[in-house]
């Protein structure tokens, strides 16, 4: 048998210029999708949840976006970790091991979300965010309460205006900058018939003038600066050169406080940066002479413990007041911080001020310092005739930073170490709370093995949107380029964010760090959120460490950053 003959056909597809040719998309796409029916449901699913996760991460990358969508800035992470959860919940049993694999990609992708530039442009939104409520509802005042949407006014001078002059040309706001500028030209008049307290006027009013003149160059911030610092000299006008607490800056008179005769001691000695600037810049001696002169005074002030001083001191007497109880939080605080900052702000070349900040810091090593019992985390408590209190204020937290950069500035490394030591402590006292912001203030268990290392007071429970563990951040970063000191940083942020902004703009005080739920706003945004908060996070969150170099600029107690003096070679 002969198999049947093999025929051949050739096939012709004929066609002219009109006719369409032959489209296949169709069968195109009937394949494609045979192939995604093909895959298994794991496969499919993880496709679908990366596709999604890029496009959420870039979605997020838009601040107006988040915002809209849960009424604050989201976290990318925080998203892609929920996403996480939620994907896991398909076939975990069976597949695990693909789990990993979408972890790494989850942490790759929203670290990216996550750099330096997007974290900077979050802290841009945080304060046009905050600016956004002032301008609306505060305008030309003191302080913006938020939440009732209205304002609140202690010298009637605009604080939080001036006080963020410096914050928006340092974040590049200029269209904010320029509206503010405007009105301090136009609106702001120091001949007023009203009281300031001369150390809030000095470091928020002065200090911020000052500073915008010198990233400005413009002239009439130096003008408005001659006005204020002539105003309140005045308040040194006392029997013992110690200054008053409060100036009448359209009278021209001063007094102390109607309860006492006492100033603090932070507030005597922590206006010598600002009025000292004044001077050079004016070649006006008498605003140098004055501040000096105190200094002078409290160096040889007896009534000092191992370099530690009281927390008041009267300006008629001009001696030490209510001695025996030792502390570096409020009242007291800034004196150590400006000790150091003096001595570098003046070139080095002014021996007393560092042997006192020296002796100080030893003080504070032999009398002040403890660890906690449970972790171990070294604390600066108070010391109240001879006995040893456990407390911290949130204030304290300044001083990580103070140490790191008198270390910078070649004093003893062991400054630099203790400063790691209380960065750390600061960190715990943020990320033990439930909302992980600080408290006011914290006590510290000594006991060991005995529950959590921080106890808080119901009282001491409030958080004020303050800087001083973020100024350490930014400094301890500088110093070290360690990136954790960012990570706890940007952590802090969006915890402000999630407990303390309010939707129709501005940022509030909360009651509470201790329930998440209800934190308790206390409808009231400190100037100092814009002046110092937000400046600190800026600067933590940029890569260019020429920005306002700590080689070239001292910062005021108000983060106002004056230039370190130039001196001529002998």
């Amino acid at each position: 048998m002969y198999p049947p003959s093999r025929k051949d056909f050739i096939a012709l597809t004929l066609s002219d210029q009109h006719s369409r040719s032959y489209n296949n998309g169709k069968h195109r796409r009937q394949s494609c999708w045979r192939k995604w029916k093909q895959l298994s449901r794991l496969q499919r699913s993880l496709i679908l949840f990366l596709l999604a996760l890029l496009l959420i991460c870039g979605l997020l990358s838009y601040p107006s976006f988040s915002e809209q969508w849960r009424g604050r800035p989201l976290s990318p992470l925080s998203l892609a970790v929920s996403l996480l959860y939620l994907h896991a919940a398909i076939d975990v049993s069976q597949h695990a091991p693909v789990l990993c694999i979408d972890v790494c990609i989850c942490v790759c992708v929203c670290t990216q979300a996550l750099n330096p530039v997007d974290r900077l442009e979050m802290v841009r939104e945080a304060f046009r965010h905050a600016w956004k409520g002032y301008k609306e509802f505060a305008w030309g005042h003191d302080e913006l309460k938020p939440v009732s949407k209205s304002y609140g006014e202690w010298f009637g001078l605009g604080l939080t205006l001036i006080d963020a002059l410096d914050t928006m040309w340092i974040l590049g706001l200029k269209e904010e900058f320029e509206e503010a500028r405007k009105w301090v030209e136009t609106e702001l008049s120091f001949s007023r018939n009203v009281d300031v307290n001369l150390f809030e006027s000095t470091i928020r009013i002065l200090g911020g003038l000052l500073s915008t003149y010198h990233l400005t160059g413009d002239e009439m911030f130096l003008e408005k600066a001659k006005d204020i610092g002539l105003r309140l000299m005045p308040a040194f006008k006392t029997p013992s050169k110690i200054p008053f607490s409060d100036v009448n800056i359209g009278k021209g008179t001063a007094h102390p406080p109607r309860w006492t005769s006492d100033s603090t001691l932070a507030e005597v000695t922590s206006v010598q940066l600002e009025f000292r600037e004044l001077s050079r810049l004016t070649q006006d001696p008498q605003y140098q002479e004055v501040v000096n002169e105190v200094m002078r005074l409290v160096h040889k002030l007896p009534g000092k413990h191992d370099g530690l001083v009281p927390m008041f001191i009267n300006t008629n007497s001009g001696q030490f007041t209510h001695k025996g109880v030792f502390t570096l939080g409020a009242r007291a605080d800034s004196y150590y911080e400006y000790l150091l900052k003096q001595w570098i702000q003046g070139g080095k070349t002014e021996p007393d001020l560092l042997e006192d900040y020296l002796e100080a810091i030893e003080g504070v090593k032999k009398h002040l310092l403890r660890t906690s019992g449970p972790r171990k985390l070294t604390f600066v408590g108070e010391l109240n005739h001879n006995r040893f209190n456990p407390k911290m204020d949130h204030l304290v937290c300044f001083l990580p930073g103070t140490l790191a950069l008198g270390a910078h500035n070649g004093l003893p490394e062991d400054h630099m170490e203790l400063a790691l030591q209380l960065m750390e402590t600061c960190h715990q006292m943020y990320i033990q709370m439930e909302t992980g912001l600080s408290p006011e203030i914290a006590h510290f268990n000594l006991q060991p093995y005995d529950g959590r290392d921080i106890d808080v007071k119901p009282a001491d429970r409030h958080n004020l949107l303050r800087p001083e563990t973020v100024e350490s951040l930014f400094y301890l970063y500088r110093f070290t380029k360690d990136t954790k000191y960012r990570d706890w940083g940007w952590d802090i942020l969006e915890s402000f964010n999630k407990y303390t902004r309010v939707p129709s703009g501005g940022y509030t005080s909360i009651s509470n760090v201790r329930d998440p739920v209800n934190p308790g706003p206390r409808d009231k945004m400190e100037s100092f959120f814009l002046g110092e908060t937000l400046k600190y996070f800026y600067l933590l969150f940029s890569d260019d460490l020429e920005l306002l170099s700590l080689d070239k600029y001292v910062f005021n107690t108000e983060a106002h950053p004056l230039p370190i003096w130039q001196l001529p070679p002998v």
